[in-house]
């Protein structure tokens, strides 16, 4: 229903008293010729802030396979939250392969993919592909914290878009370049995207220790440009890297990796290490308890005490000896009340 209401029967352009509005483009009015009446009941709307046309347009699908935790489940929320260029998906079978990963992306129209595959209900992988033709990387996620779970005080607003910043190590190794480059495309928000805000106000940070890639996101605050951490975070441990979308053959294979399965077999053998010693030291103890102990004829410890004597001249004393003085007890002296009744009694 139009805001202004017309006459019945008529072509009635509404009242005199209707507000006109002037667009403003790029700082510019346009001229019209409008009657001096309608001048006073007009105003401007603002042209858009960000005036441009969407060219880059990378979409990231974001799923998982079935049997993931409830903290697996709110990192994707938070990296769907982070990247307004994401796509979801249902959750995908266990018994699928991961090529149907290619034609899910296909269907969804999305070119990269963030998939989260869960083993053993303990275990959280990530592959990250460049969709159909590849690469694709598989990391091991560790140390995962949502932003529920951290409650920091940075902030940011929703769908702007971030700055980037890579540790320098991922311009000295060609693996690490390659991944660069996915994390760049994957993790960037597309400018002009009609989701995103043209505004940046954080920056996720990708840093190498321990052959390990560390996630942060900070705020950048503007009156000193320093930097409040908001979350999420994780850690990415390097399998491999791929030539195709989810196989192929194999680029680069991390020497550094152990498997979590091995890693738990390590601990465990390890725990049974240290019970087998402390067992093997209890059968020792009672060996030498069950042992015949010889019979001692003679005790050691008689001697111990057994010291020379030293002889003493004799001395023959011809004079007694002189009397020691004796004290004389003092009398108890008595107050005068008591002398007085003493008296009394007499």
């Amino acid at each position: 229903m139009s805001a202004l209401k017309r006459k019945r029967g008529g072509n009635g352009k509404g009242p005199k008293t209707a507000k006109k509005v002037k667009f403003v483009e790029n700082g510019t009015e346009k001229q019209q010729n409008i009657p001096d009446q309608d001048q006073k009941n007009e105003f401007s709307v603002p042209a858009p802030v960000s005036v441009g046309k969407w060219k880059n347009k990378e979409r990231v699908l974001v799923f998982s396979s079935r049997g993931i935790n409830f903290r697996t489940r709110h990192l994707m929320q938070d990296l769907r939250t982070m990247m307004p260029h994401t796509k979801a998906d249902t959750k995908m079978d266990r018994k699928d392969k991961l090529f149907v990963v290619n034609e899910v992306c296909e269907i969804k129209n999305c070119n990269k993919c963030i998939f989260f595959e869960a083993k053993k209900k303990q275990d959280l992988y990530m592959w990250i592909s460049n969709v159909p033709h590849g690469p694709s990387a598989k990391f091991l996620v560790q140390n995962i914290h949502t932003l529920a779970e951290l409650k920091m005080t940075g902030n940011c607003l929703k769908g702007s878009r971030p700055l980037l910043s890579f540790d320098p190590k991922f311009d000295k190794e060609p693996h690490y370049a390659l991944l660069k480059e996915l994390f760049t495309q994957i993790f960037s928000t597309p400018q002009y995207h009609p989701r995103s805000q043209p505004f940046v106000d954080h920056v996720f940070t990708f840093t190498i220790a321990d052959n390990r890639i560390w996630f942060r996101n900070y705020q950048i605050i503007e009156e000193d440009a320093s930097l409040v951490e908001i979350g999420p975070r994780f850690v990415l441990n390097l399998i491999k890297i791929f030539q195709g979308s989810f196989g192929g053959p194999t680029l680069y294979e991390n020497p550094h990796f152990q498997s979590p399965n091995m890693h738990r077999r390590m601990i465990r053998l390890a725990t049974a290490a240290k019970l087998r010693e402390k067992q093997m030291v209890k059968e020792l103890q009672k060996m030498k308890r069950s042992e015949e102990k010889p019979v001692m004829t003679r005790d050691v410890t008689d001697d111990v005490f057994a010291t020379p004597s030293v002889e003493k001249p004799v001395v023959i004393e011809h004079e007694a000896p002189t009397p020691r003085k004796v004290k004389k007890k003092k009398k108890d002296k008595q107050f005068k009340r008591q002398r007085v009744q003493k008296l009394k009694k007499l």
